[in-house]
């Protein structure tokens, strides 16, 4: 027999991978006993399976330290179980049946200093005009007057209009500046009267309007008519409208009041009194009041004060009060506004 003739030797890769153009380490000839890599890397890369990943837990991770996430978590009621807030009481005027009482007890409850002083003085009790136009008008004529001046010169308005149902806006712009001043009225205050009737034609202002107004509303537009400040719609809201309330920031004797009653150093200045008298919400009107009484009780009248309780204060004394309102810039042109309307 013959000897075998010897053969060449096969490629190990029976599929080598094509050759690339103008690569000179990629050859269209294989060379014998070589072996092509690049297959077998592609195929080891392409086998290898990746280590675990954590990239399942990063959506937790990033939900937990979401902001919004943190925000939904603080409003829910924590494990331990807060004591909830006391629900808000909603007053109502305080001529409807029961209301005062229910102020009376609310103060007594949350203000033991106040209590005591409720338990030496008789409730109040609240009177109301015609109108809210009527009261208003008698605001301006009682301006910077004492009570006794000021019920003189509002009775011989009334008479002017034809008695108090004779006061509406009407009857009030007709009535020149020298009528006015002939019964005291000064040619500023026959301004202030004009506006505010003027306001009424033409439906700025209305009865209706100013009864349906929450508080915030009523300020805002009451103290756009000339000569009426915030002191006067304070005691507008409380002694005619009688809203529960009122906190008059700029009344001096209520200021005089809380200073006795907490036996502060100095006298709280406006920017204070709604922090020092938070407690007595929703009904502050009735702790203002009380605030008139202390100040009557240690001697010392103030305006609201005398005003509420019908008091006469002597001119000196009227004066000495004027001059520390307008020296702490206490709306000028409307203290003493009120006169003795609200009387107790």
């Amino acid at each position: 027999m013959g000897e075998p003739q010897p053969q060449s030797p096969k490629p190990e890769n029976p599929n080598p991978i094509p050759p690339q153009s103008n690569d000179s380490s990629s050859s269209s000839a294989s060379v014998p006993g070589s072996t092509t890599i690049e297959a077998p890397r592609i195929t080891e890369l392409s086998n290898v399976s990746s280590p675990p990943s954590k990239i399942p837990l990063r959506p937790r991770k990033i939900r937990k330290l979401s902001p919004n996430n943190d925000a939904v978590t603080s409003s829910r009621p924590s494990a331990k179980g807060k004591p909830s807030q006391p629900p808000r009481i909603h007053a109502k005027s305080l001529t409807c049946e029961g209301e005062l009482e229910a102020a009376i007890t609310h103060l007594r409850s949350v203000d033991p200093l106040l209590a005591s002083l409720i338990d030496a003085h008789p409730p109040p009790k609240y009177e109301s005009f015609n109108t809210p136009f009527l009261a208003l008008i008698r605001s301006i004529l009682y301006q910077q007057l004492a009570a006794k001046a000021g019920n003189s010169i509002y009775t011989r308005f009334v008479s002017l209009c034809g008695g108090e149902n004779g006061v509406a806006p009407e009857n009030v712009l007709p009535l020149t500046p020298q009528e006015l001043r002939q019964i005291g009225v000064s040619g500023r205050k026959a301004s202030y009267l004009h506006d505010l009737a003027r306001k009424y034609q033409n439906g700025i202002l209305s009865d209706s309007g100013i009864l349906n107004m929450d508080d915030k509303s009523l300020f805002t537009m009451l103290t756009m008519v000339n000569g009426i400040g915030s002191w006067s719609v304070h005691m507008f809201m409380m002694n005619s409208l009688h809203r529960p309330d009122v906190l008059p920031v700029n009344d001096l004797g209520v200021r005089k009041g809380v200073q006795m009653l907490y036996d502060l150093p100095e006298l709280p200045r406006p920017s204070q009194m709604e922090g020092l008298c938070e407690k007595w919400r929703p009904y502050r009107s009735v702790g203002s009041w009380y605030m008139w009484r202390l100040i009557e009780a240690k001697g010392t009248p103030s305006n609201a004060g005398a005003v509420s309780s019908g008091a006469d204060l002597a001119f000196p004394q009227l004066e000495d009060m004027q001059q520390q309102q307008q020296s702490q810039l206490l709306d000028p042109l409307s203290v003493f506004s009120i006169g003795a309307w609200g009387q107790t």
